[in-house]
């Protein structure tokens, strides 16, 4: 098929060239007097995307999912007591790597949809009197659903419950790309991924944590060796590694967080929201519907619901069959109801026009019954309207 393929899933990311470019590197030696010069400044310039003074950020060859195990097993102890709310296929993930990991997971379940319920949340901790709850794990944008939760509200109910246990913050599919407080938010873990709002591919886990959390290091008795963060902070202190890095992922990082850095976060997250209002005014436009409830909406990722009648794994299917467009599938119970549209990394206007163009050409082509043209106008007046 003549064109390129259209990468319109939340992640990974279309990658600019000029990340690129910057990954397609001669390898070096890392243990060399000048490689400090790369590391150091990284470390110190990803703090500025956590939006943390006080945290140290660290850089892991790995994925997100690593990151989640690096938050459980250096920060805590075997059988600890951790309190997560599962709305969707990530926030699911995480609390089964805990239970695996030998974690007492406390799992509260709350309609696929909906975000952390923070009345809830403060409830709960307020009847933990004990402190038995040592972790709240809060998964900031379930990129499953399309639902993205108030992290600054987590920290408001756990300090209206005067509850000391620590905050880790899934934000693989948010941060870079939807506002991110840490230190306001009193985050005490918050992991990250390369391939999604950093434009690169996978392979990177970006991690920040509080200095509470790596005082806590020193009393945990979790084993671990390749994701040991005393490891980390006792070479990067220095500007090293304590094993070979992978040099591609570390350039590709120096160019991701110089674009962002150059465009501001700020603009950054008024870009994701306009290109993620549009969508959702296209989605209207069909007669269809979103996954996450009024107040949730994510900023990164739509989920659409189909029709009882329909087969969204056939809307995907032709998408990328007839125009070379790849959507997201719907995960787990939403398999087969729901496809999503990833407005994530490098996008602008006309890239999300593409997207709901193929999108609209797919759900006709399908049978749905909506009138052509009538999503993309939607989009069209939406960014017209708002551009600068």
């Amino acid at each position: 098929m003549a064109g390129r393929n259209h990468l319109y899933i939340p992640g990974p990311t279309n990658v600019p060239n000029e990340i690129l470019s910057a990954m397609h590197i001669p390898m070096e030696d890392h243990r060399s007097p000048v490689f400090p010069k790369l590391l150091t400044p990284l470390l110190q310039d990803l703090k500025k995307i956590f939006k943390t003074e006080t945290g140290q950020a660290f850089v892991f060859p790995a994925t997100g999912t690593a990151g989640w195990e690096v938050a459980f097993t250096n920060i805590l102890n075997p059988g600890d007591k951790v309190l997560i709310y599962r709305f969707g296929q990530f926030s699911h993930l995480w609390a089964e790597m805990g239970k695996r990991l030998g974690f007492d997971v406390e799992i509260h379940e709350e309609s696929w949809g909906k975000g952390i319920p923070l009345d809830k949340l403060e409830a709960r901790l307020k009847e933990d009197t004990q402190h038995q709850i040592k972790a709240v794990l809060a998964t900031h944008n379930e990129t499953a659903t399309g639902v993205t939760s108030d992290i600054g509200g987590v920290r408001k109910a756990m300090n209206a419950a005067s509850h000391p246990a620590m905050l880790f913050v899934d934000g693989v599919s948010s941060i870079a790309s939807i506002d991110f407080r840490m230190d306001e938010w009193g985050v005490d873990g918050a992991i990250s991924g390369s391939q999604k709002g950093f434009m690169m591919p996978a392979g990177g886990a970006f991690l920040a944590f509080s200095q509470k959390a790596l005082k806590a290091t020193e009393t945990s008795t979790y084993p671990r060796c390749f994701l040991d963060l005393r490891d980390q902070m006792n070479a990067n202190k220095d500007g090293y590694t304590p094993y070979t890095p992978s040099l591609p992922i570390l350039y590709g990082l120096r160019k991701a967080l110089d674009i962002l850095l150059e465009e501001g976060l700020e603009n950054v997250y008024a870009r994701h929201f306009r290109l993620a209002e549009g969508t959702r005014k296209a989605v209207a436009a069909w007669g269809l519907k979103i996954c996450s409830e009024a107040g949730f909406e994510s900023d990164t990722v739509t989920a659409i619901m189909v029709p009882e009648d329909k087969d969204a794994r056939t809307v995907i299917s032709t998408a990328f069959s007839k125009y070379n467009i790849s959507l997201g599938a719907g995960l787990s119970v939403l398999a087969g109801k729901a496809f999503r549209i990833g407005h994530v990394g490098d996008m602008n206007d006309v890239s999300m026009l593409g997207a709901i163009a193929g999108v609209e050409m797919a759900l006709l082509d399908c049978g749905f019954d909506i009138k052509p043209g009538s999503g993309v106008a939607a989009a069209i007046e939406y960014y017209r309207s708002t551009a600068k």
